[in-house]
């Protein structure tokens, strides 16, 4: 049949198996280790599709056996295994899985593996791969040899029922040479150790020296073991995550989601972690390690613990070395999180000593989930430290001598006015860290009798105690020679008394101030253009900062007296760097000039009038 001009023509995709192959092979999976994973899972799943078949045998009655004696790797299950129709459906096609056949498709949540892919792992270490494999499903089946090639060519032959027994399946790798590391006996021992200690079917492996197999998974997880007490269980909990994860935790919290069929346990780390920095976590299914990195198992701001888990529900990806973002994962990391604010609300309630260990250590990953979390902004907000007038203390400690609580909003602005604002009795809080801000402003919903409010330099310079009449009209005129030095840096000159006495000058300013007076800047050199319209538009009466000379202090009531006029202005000006440094903030390219010039002024005025 001709077809018409404008007709399409189906055609098939033409694939180059080798080359597919390789690309599965080798870059789906992020080491090559996973080979012995991927067998073992499919073991596994093959002693499930088993116990499907025949519900009433023993538990143990099937079970995995490896052997490994640097020569040949060989992976042996007691499970359903294949028919010769299925060897040609299920390992000669990439991506069909057995598991969605027929009847067992019905089950496949059962199952780890679901993707059909898995066997192509041994590609990594073997350039062939050997499979004799025997049917449970059909009596009296014969067993029937696979062999696989990298290059994508497979070749099926039925051997008699007496070259293997029993049902089930042995796969046999001969490794490359390059490949030695990950097929040694030793290594081949601790990846199975590694990836099936979990694991709820038997495993032995065989080192080929003629001992008897070692059991590679000897005992049930610790969690589903029994502890004659309480506290017994606790420290075998403990024991174990030390053994995970090579530290001791501060507390272990046993996790328990029984409607995914989830168990293990969370650590707590017993010291603090910078902020935001995610552990990963040991996610097993259904007793296979899939990951030992799953960040996403937990919320963001669950720093503190890293957990290791059993699951039966949660989805892996293709890889198996991750889990599938899905909903029944969002539902368990809410869960999961609910568990780790409920372990919050017991030691709060019940255990001082250790709420307090874990608060010196993790206050800020607290403050983080108070701030999204009423519950334990109510229970902890009191507790958690702050930096303070007062210290280092939490907010109920400050609060029982301070009912009206200042907070500040950098850390500079803290650091500027902390001592002053000390002497002259103000309470006031650092709010320039993360989340403090907010957190501080919240007091009031925990202790309604405390008022919070930002500290602005009004409110500080309210405190400060004025000079008399007579003090103010002597200093007239070296506060106007100094508000003359200081005019091109937008700073007002005022004189007062204020404790310590060892401060000579504060310089009063705000981040929002100098950015006003920086786009005011701005806006002068750039007017008569497009961009001088613009910030004119948004320009304001630029605050001025304000340089606070001390009256108590020795050095203050020196530079008053001065009646040159040059000297004058070279010490205002050393005043407002000093001021300028105290303060902490970033200081202008003109302000560090400043600061050296009127440094080697005073200088030189000080070695004229020695000589």
């Amino acid at each position: 049949m001709t077809l018409p001009a404008n007709a399409a023509a189906d055609r098939t995709f033409q694939v180059d198996l080798r080359g597919l192959v390789d690309l599965l092979s080798h870059h789906l999976y992020s080491s090559p280790r996973v080979y012995l994973r991927e067998l073992m899972q499919n073991a596994v799943d093959a002693l499930t599709a088993r116990h499907t078949l025949e519900p009433d045998a023993p538990a143990g009655a099937f079970g995995i056996r490896l052997y490994a004696d640097g020569s040949v790797v060989r992976v042996e299950d007691d499970g359903v295994g294949l028919t010769e129709a299925d060897v040609h459906t299920f390992l000669a096609t990439i991506g069909r899985s057995s598991k969605r056949a027929e009847k067992i498709a019905e089950q496949r949540a059962d199952f780890i593996g679901q993707f059909g892919i898995g066997l192509l792992s041994c590609f990594l270490v073997a350039d062939e791969i050997h499979v004799v494999s025997r049917s449970a499903r059909t009596p009296d089946a014969p067993a029937v040899e696979w062999r696989g090639r990298g290059d994508g060519s497979y070749s099926v032959r039925t051997l008699p029922a007496s070259s293997r027994p029993r049902p089930g399946t042995t796969v046999t790798l001969t490794p490359r040479a390059d490949a030695a590391e990950w097929t040694r006996p030793a290594q081949v021992h601790s990846l199975a150790r590694h990836f099936g200690s979990l694991l709820r079917h038997p495993v032995t492996f065989d080192d080929g020296t003629g001992g008897a197999g070692v059991a590679v998974n000897p005992e049930p997880a610790p969690w589903a073991q029994s502890h004659p007490t309480p506290g017994a269980r606790a420290r075998a909990l403990a024991a174990y995550g030390e053994e995970v994860f090579g530290f001791k935790p501060l507390d272990t919290i046993e996790l328990d989601l029984s409607a995914v069929g989830l168990k293990g346990i969370a650590c707590v780390l017993p010291e603090a972690v910078p902020a935001g920095r995610r552990h990963g976590h040991r996610v097993h299914v259904k007793g296979m390690l899939l990951s030992e990195q799953a960040e996403e198992i937990l919320p963001e701001w669950a720093f503190f613990v890293r957990c290791v888990v059993d699951a039966e529900s949660l989805r892996p990806t293709a890889s198996r070395e991750s889990l599938y973002e899905d909903d029944t994962l969002a539902a368990v990391r809410d869960a999961l999180a609910e568990r780790l604010r409920a372990w919050i609300a017991r030691a709060a309630a019940s255990d001082p000593d250790l709420l307090g260990r874990f608060l010196q250590a993790h206050h800020l990953a607290v403050k983080s989930l108070a701030v999204h979390d009423d519950e334990i902004l109510r229970m902890l907000l009191p507790w958690l430290p702050f930096e303070t007038t007062d210290g280092h203390c939490t907010l109920d400690e400050f609060a029982r001598t301070h009912r009206t609580v200042l907070v500040t909003s950098t850390v500079e602005e803290f650091r500027q006015i902390a001592a002053i604002a000390s002497a002259a009795g103000l309470g006031v809080v650092n709010g320039g860290y993360t989340y403090d801000r907010d957190l501080v402003h919240r007091l009031p919903e925990v202790r309604p009798e405390i008022s919070v409010a930002d500290l602005d330099p009004a409110t500080l310079t309210a405190h400060l105690d004025p000079v008399d009449r007579e003090t103010e009209l002597a200093a007239a005129a070296y506060l106007a020679q100094a508000r003359d030095a200081l005019a091109v840096f937008d700073v007002d000159v005022a004189l007062r008394t204020f404790q310590p006495a060892s401060a000579p000058a504060l310089l009063m300013d705000s981040r929002e101030a100098r950015h006003e007076r920086t786009r005011s800047q701005l806006a002068r050199e750039q007017e008569g253009g497009i961009w001088g319209d613009i910030l004119g538009a948004l320009r304001q009466e630029a605050p001025r900062a304000q340089l606070i000379l001390n009256q108590l202090n020795p050095l203050v009531r020196t530079a008053l007296t001065i009646d040159e006029p040059e000297l004058a202005r070279t010490s205002a000006e050393a005043l407002y760097g000093q001021a300028a440094m105290l303060s902490r903030r970033p200081l202008r390219p003109a302000e560090s000039s400043l600061i050296n010039r009127s440094f080697l002024d005073l200088l030189a005025h000080a070695l004229r009038k020695d000589s």
